[in-house]
């Protein structure tokens, strides 16, 4: 069974950084689209970055500039460094990935369970 595991929430001042993983484990075939989506309390889950197969990459304007996607695909891990953090990022961080596993063969989105992020003022 294919499963989303992130890493590396905590709270931290404002100005300062965070750097979350994801781990993609099970038996998998390929991955395709991976990202980072956000839920702060009484808002809607956004998407807060996305980084393609290939590499290319797409950010919510709220973070361009202070947040850097990345993916090792030996790894299938995705990571999203957060800098000059703001208490407006306080939120759930949760990853997403587009993959295919061997055991079905089919295409699905899986995601994590989340991981807290605090921005202290």
């Amino acid at each position: 069974q294919v499963q989303l595991v992130e890493s590396g929430g905590g709270l931290v001042q404002a100005g300062g950084s965070l750097r979350l993983s994801c781990a993609a484990s099970g038996i998998i075939f390929s991955i395709n689209d991976m990202g980072w989506y956000r839920q702060a309390p009484g808002k809607q889950r956004e998407l807060v970055a996305d980084i393609t197969g290939f590499g290319s990459t797409n950010y919510a304007d709220s973070v361009k500039g202070r947040f850097t996607i990345s993916r090792d695909n030996a790894k299938n891990t995705v990571y999203l460094q957060m800098n000059s953090l703001k208490p407006e990022d306080t939120a759930v961080y949760y990853c997403t990935a587009e993959i295919i596993s061997e055991t079905t063969w089919r295409k699905n989105d899986y995601w994590g369970q989340g991981t807290q992020v605090t921005v202290s003022s």
